[in-house]
């Protein structure tokens, strides 16, 4: 019915969906971009065209998604986020980031280029790109959330934001995943291409 591929590949506890100018084994990005997306379209029948493909994911995967979706819009037509963590700079200290872009107070270099929030500031957007995302109104990413939205309505980028009730769990996100799944759903349809 949706006729849709859904792909879940694995980021790691703390790739972030980088490629790190510290640690130079993790390349995230580069398994992404290359590695994924050439092993689907070599091994599924997909409509090999960014209007047919998009890219989301949560928390982590969330930044991941937005990050590797704006940077590369000649392979994602649309990307999206719920709970993400869009703000890298205050958790330096957390989730392992420090490993991926080293002490915020002398790498700050590193984290305008790699933290989506920071990079959103000045960042030349595609704007034939649909964007979605959300975040439950007790998430702790939830401010960081709310700075991206109001960062891109003011340079003027189109997107679709919700905040819902709700924390950073999976009581959150089964309910946020219906409403992307549906958004990306509709994109695909109003930019349907055959093979």
């Amino acid at each position: 019915m949706f006729q849709m591929l859904i792909v879940c590949p694995d980021g790691n506890y703390s790739s972030w969906y980088l490629n790190s100018p510290i640690d130079t084994t993790s390349k995230y990005e580069d398994y992404i971009v290359k590695d994924v997306v050439t092993y689907i379209d070599k091994h599924y029948l997909t409509v090999n065209e960014k209007q047919a493909r998009a890219i989301t994911g949560l928390s982590m995967g969330g930044h991941g998604a937005f990050y590797i979706g704006s940077k590369y819009p000649q392979l994602f037509g649309a990307y999206g986020s719920m709970s993400g963590g869009l703000n890298l700079l205050p958790f330096s200290n957390s989730f392992d980031i420090i490993k991926l872009l080293g002490r915020d107070t002398t790498q700050q270099g590193y984290y305008q280029q790699y933290s989506f929030l920071q990079r959103a500031a000045t960042y030349h957007f595609d704007t034939t790109q649909a964007i979605i995302f959300d975040c439950g109104s007790s998430d702790f990413f939830f401010q960081h959330n709310e700075a991206v939205h109001q960062l891109l309505t003011q340079r003027k980028i189109a997107h679709t934001y919700t905040v819902q009730p709700g924390k950073h769990n999976w009581d959150y996100w089964n309910k946020a995943v219906a409403q992307q799944l549906l958004f990306f759903f509709q994109y695909f349809k109003s930019n349907r291409h055959h093979k």
